[in-house]
């Protein structure tokens, strides 16, 4: 079993600079974890300190059964790859990937057969012969990959593996990872700042700033349900769209506004705001760009139009709406067809929010009203 647990996990500098706090996180057998945030976040240093790479400050961390804070980064059982793929340059591919199963004395004909298994999977039979120095990045990344599992390692971790491929490249090893998990009967715990690899990847997602946890959950969970501000924003390509706006309770029922204009609640949100016993006050109001409206109808927010970018099967527009900059995608097939290949700067347009697709949030705390 490679169940893993992370109890109260902290990383303190000298000085006394805290990089991570009070990390709490169960890992089930065989899960895909991703940890997502920007730089510094502390997702990187968390990875390190499962590897044994960093010290623990406080806290437990346990593989399995087994306390493992004190172990040694060789006998945790687990493998790494880097961002920098880390590749000994004067050794073929074949020796790159048998070279750790030999320094722990296994048979030859299991070395061979466990190094061809993984050249198999990850399609690079071919460059077995080959130097590192004659292989593409994508390539280079396979092999790193095809070292670390040729060890059957009971948890797998991966430090922004991909950072250094072109956009194509990318979108390529990522499948090719989603299918190297359905191969290896094994945990993976990846770390990444791309929010489209973690949505794509991860079982569960660890959405980190400032080394706090913001939000834990499937990538669906954290997109139609985001904890707070952060988690809103960082999540969702474009990000979500932020309005300042007005919730009035009026009996049973619940009023809201933005820039004076009346936005219509749904059943569900009003259901939970009732339940909370939210007051009337002052709110943040989200909007995911794909599901803001254009709309014809009088009390509709206005806005103006500073870019449209064509984007084929969709337009994004830039809009700006009483000072704000906000983001929409329009399907080129909702449109007329003469705005199909975009919007002049300056056109007005009107926009609606759909009743069930809005977020409210607080604008102290920062946190999801509901």
């Amino acid at each position: 079993m490679a169940t893993l647990q992370l109890k109260n996990i902290k990383k303190i500098y000298e000085g006394g600079v805290e990089a991570v706090h009070s990390f709490n996180l169960d890992i089930a057998d065989k899960e895909f974890i991703v940890l997502v945030g920007p730089s510094g976040c502390g997702k990187s240093t968390t990875l390190r300190m499962i590897a044994g790479l960093e010290e623990i400050s406080e806290g437990e961390l346990y593989i399995g059964d087994k306390l493992v804070n004190e172990v040694e980064p060789k006998d945790r059982d687990i493998a790494m790859v880097f961002q920098s793929y880390a590749l000994y340059p004067y050794m073929t591919v074949y020796e790159n990937m048998s070279f750790a199963l030999k320094l722990r004395h296994l048979p030859k004909d299991e070395i061979d057969q466990r190094v061809r298994w993984a050249a198999e999977v990850l399609d690079i039979t071919k460059y077995l012969d080959r130097k590192p120095k004659a292989l593409s990045g994508g390539q280079r990344q396979r092999v790193a990959i095809g070292r670390a599992i040729v060890r059957e390692p009971k948890v797998f971790l991966m430090d922004e593996p991909l950072s250094n491929l072109d956009a194509k490249l990318r979108n390529q090893m990522r499948a090719e990872i989603i299918k190297l998990r359905k191969k290896v009967n094994t945990t993976f715990i990846y770390v990444t700042h791309d929010q489209t690899e973690a949505m794509t990847l991860g079982d569960r997602i660890v959405i980190m700033k400032d080394g706090w946890i913001m939000q834990i959950g499937t990538p669906q969970e954290v997109f139609d349900h985001p904890a707070n501000i952060f988690v809103a924003g960082f999540i969702g390509m474009p990000q979500m769209n932020f309005f300042d706006g007005e919730l009035a309770k009026n009996g049973e029922k619940y009023q809201l506004t933005v820039n004076g204009c009346p936005v219509e609640i749904g059943e569900s949100l009003q259901q939970a705001l009732k339940e909370k016993d939210v007051p009337s006050k002052k709110v943040i109001v989200g909007c995911r760009p794909e599901h803001i409206e254009l709309s014809s109808a009088d009390n509709a927010l206005k806005a103006t139009v500073d870019v449209s970018e064509m984007m084929g099967s969709e337009i994004h527009l830039h809009l700006n709406c009483e000072g704000k900059d906000i983001v929409i995608r329009v399907p080129s097939t909702k449109l007329s067809a003469e705005h199909r290949g975009g919007f002049e700067f300056g056109t007005d347009l009107k926009f609606a929010f759909p009743a069930d697709l809005i977020h409210l949030f607080d604008p102290e705390t920062e946190n999801n009203l509901i």
